[in-house]
């Protein structure tokens, strides 16, 4: 249904946009006008610890300066309920007391169909409830009480039976004076080529009816009896009611407690997602049997964020997740990715609750993998790196990938953090390359000593190790701030070098490819690489992740502090830098005023003088303030702590 611009400004202009916003969010009472209109919140959208959402209650839209997310009224309930934009107009205008205008004859026919059509579907779920209960229902009953299902859930869900007969449900509905092209048209009924009978599709199964977001009967899911019966799950065709691409078991139910839960648990099955249910999940939806849509896609974003995959472990379920990846990809955009949970020993999500129960569930999701991960392992587990065109037919395959992704920001981001990924890859490639080339003499210098050795200490060492460490364990920090970075006056050779080569894969980000970039440096250049990116590339199975430059010394990062704190840690250790470097210039200043001093000069060391007095006290108080937030980060519980966002994120 289109309506015109006036109606929805009208709804608009009755309803205060802070006052649908203010539901579902708390008010910054610092930043917050209520005489401007002028409101902040911590964004509903992405979690957050200082409020960058602002709501205009003159302009009528809101913005997230984090996440990126913005519209108006209407936009904020299709976000945060998952309304279409129809229900969303439809539900303010109720509000506001606006009355809608009655829809154009030909999308009145329409609807009348469809609705004639549900009501046929909810005679039928009548039927299956009726038999189920009945004496044919008997074995039924029985597969139901063995699954563990309660009579609350069975009632909640209207669990059902299909006698085995051709055409009770037809006879059912014939006697209520419906046509029996609508039973077909329903999905009901399969109408046999030749003239021949139609006789009911479902037939001794057990019956799950398939609601839409408005809790209405549009579909049917059957579950055989029969030990050996196929299909083992059947469900209705394509209707005017029903379509398997856009539609989620159980979305009614789950988008107001997955909007709370700022979480919401995809699963395969309709019946692992009423285990789930029935065990307090209440955030829990299935897709019916076809891959992941982009429809679907875009719908479990209006339910959570990071919306949580669960498959099994076994070598089905991590197909079906390489499946979902790719569908996936194209559609990501900034602030919203999905995880990925491969539940052990090929257990279903019914049997890990069953067994370990809710908490036992919640510690799998809670471990669950980022689609940045799942890619990663997907492509780097089918490669070898033995050669210089098999590195580029990795590096190739995954800008193929990245390069489907629409969203620009988020497109940059992958590639920047894959990058980095794969420079790094192809570095230590090439060290264990030369500790096998058959040359090995067993006098090879330590680890440690093998860093050293290239490295002198300076006042500043520290401090430019744990900026470049920054820069290559979250590489959106050095995109950013790259202008300010690749000016760093780092006073160690090492540093320097590096510093180039990190803005060198920045500015030549779909250009020189990175297996040719990572050939031409040398081995000291490799070695400290090597030792700034330990815990990135796998190296805890061989004793020597509890050294890592970086975590110890920004020992915090272990308490997986916010972006935003590392960031402000980030610009805080460039001005240490800087200030040093500035230091060191009024240094030089005043030795060579001792041979000449005149006006020129002394205004120099003047201008010094002001300019770093004035940075000494930024960055004396930013220091205090970076303290005072760690000090927060590490009372945290750890369950309670923000992880650092992933590469889609952005």
């Amino acid at each position: 249904m289109r309506f015109e611009t006036r109606l929805l400004d009208e709804i608009r202009a009755r309803l205060t946009l802070s006052d649908i916003v203010g539901r579902r969010v708390t008010w910054d009472r610092r930043k917050t006008q209520p005489g401007k209109g002028d409101y902040w919140a911590c964004c509903p959208f992405h979690q957050e610890k200082s409020p960058s959402f602002h709501v205009d209650d003159r302009r009528n839209r809101y913005k997230c300066f984090g996440c990126g997310a913005s519209g108006d009224h209407f936009t904020f309930l299709c976000e945060t309920e998952g309304l279409s934009f129809p229900e969303s107009v439809e539900r303010l205008a109720e509000q506001a007391g606006v009355a809608l205008p009655a829809p154009d004859p030909q999308a009145a026919r329409r609807e009348k169909k469809r609705a004639g059509l549900a009501d046929i579907c909810e005679m039928a779920a009548q039927f299956f409830q009726n038999e189920m209960a009945g004496p044919r229902g008997g074995e039924a009953r029985q597969y139901v009480a063995k699954r563990g299902l309660s009579p609350e859930t069975l009632r909640e869900f209207r669990f059902g039976f299909a006698p085995d007969s051709r055409d009770a449900l037809k006879t059912y509905l014939k006697a209520r004076e419906i046509p029996e092209a609508a039973m077909i048209e329903a999905g009901l009924l399969i109408q046999p080529e030749g003239g021949r009978p139609s006789y009911d599709r479902f037939r001794g199964r057990l019956m799950i009816p398939i609601q839409d977001d408005r809790g209405r009967v549009v579909a049917f899911g059957g579950r055989t009896m029969l030990p050996d019966g196929q299909p083992k799950y059947l469900n209705s065709p394509e209707t005017p009611l029903f379509h398997k691409g856009v539609m989620l078991f159980n979305a009614h139910r789950a988008r107001e407690p997955a909007f709370k839960a700022q979480e919401a648990v995809v699963v395969e099955g309709y019946m692992d997602a009423i285990a789930l249910y029935q065990a307090g999940i209440r955030h829990v939806v299935a897709s019916l049997g076809t891959a992941f849509t982009e429809d679907q896609i875009l719908r479990l974003w209006k339910f959570a964020p990071e919306p949580v995959i669960c498959f099994d472990g076994d070598a089905a379920g991590v197909s079906a997740a390489h499946r979902a990846i790719d569908r996936i990809f194209p559609v990501l955009k900034s602030g919203f990715s999905f995880q990925f949970c491969f539940l052990p020993d090929g257990m279903d999500p019914d049997d890990l609750v069953k067994d370990q129960g809710v908490s036992g569930f919640h510690e799998q999701t809670s471990a669950a993998k980022s689609l940045f991960d799942v890619v990663w392992e997907r492509e780097i587990s089918v490669s070898r790196l033995d050669t210089p065109e098999r590195k580029a037919a990795l590096e190739k395959r995954f800008d193929d990938l990245i390069g489907t992704i629409r969203d620009e920001r988020v497109r940059r981001r992958y590639q920047l953090d894959l990058k980095f990924k794969l420079s790094n890859l192809f570095f230590e490639s090439a060290r264990q390359g030369r500790r096998t080339d058959g040359k090995k003499t067993g006098t090879e210098p330590s680890f440690l000593g093998m860093v050293k050795e290239g490295v002198s200490e300076s006042d500043d060492f520290g401090n430019e190790r744990l900026v470049l460490g920054l820069c290559m364990r979250f590489p959106h920090l050095l995109d950013r701030h790259f202008e300010r970075f690749s000016r760093l006056p780092f006073v160690n050779t090492l540093h320097r070098q590096l510093r180039d080569v990190l803005c060198r894969i920045v500015d030549e980000l779909e250009g020189t490819p990175i297996a040719d970039l990572t050939q031409a440096h040398d081995t000291a250049l490799r070695d400290i690489m090597h030792e700034m990116m330990l815990e990135t590339i796998g190296l805890q199975q061989q004793k020597k992740a509890e050294f890592s430059v970086l975590n110890h010394r920004f020992p915090l990062l272990k308490s997986h502090p916010p972006e935003d704190f590392v960031e402000a840690a980030f610009l805080h250790f460039i001005d240490v830098l800087e200030l040093n470097a500035l230091e060191e210039e009024l240094d030089s200043e005043l030795s060579g005023a001792d041979e000449q001093l005149d006006e020129t000069v002394w205004g120099r060391i003047q201008a010094l003088t002001q300019d770093l007095s004035r940075r000494r006290e930024e960055c004396a108080r930013d220091e205090a303030e970076l303290a005072e937030r760690a000090k927060k980060i590490r009372a945290a519980p750890p369950v309670e702590a923000l992880a650092i966002t992933s590469a889609a994120d952005a």
